[in-house]
């Protein structure tokens, strides 16, 4: 498994509906393309005035991220992208 370093964090890319209030997300077979994705590792956050600031997400949260700003990365059939935290947009609660 890859290990995020400072401030990226390591998604899992969400592959279904997800419902949220009235709305309906749909993440497969939609032109347009939803960012949905999961938590599954991050660095240790960035440094900022000489201070290690932490990475203000937790393991297994469902996040929005910007689609523009992520790198690819495939391992046993499963895609993962690398997002720096600053990318991630909303957390699904």
């Amino acid at each position: 498994m890859i290990k995020p370093l400072n401030d990226f964090v390591l998604l899992e890319i969400e592959n279904k509906e997800k419902k949220i209030g009235n709305i309906i997300i749909s993440t497969s077979d939609s032109k347009r393309k939803t960012n949905l994705g999961r938590v599954i590792a991050m660095g240790i956050g960035k440094i900022v005035d000489n201070k290690r600031v932490p990475i203000a997400l937790n393991v297994g949260e469902e996040v929005i991220y910007r689609d523009y700003a992520t790198y690819e990365y495939e391992e046993n059939n499963k895609k993962y992208l690398l997002v720096q935290e600053e990318d991630i947009l909303a957390v699904i609660q």
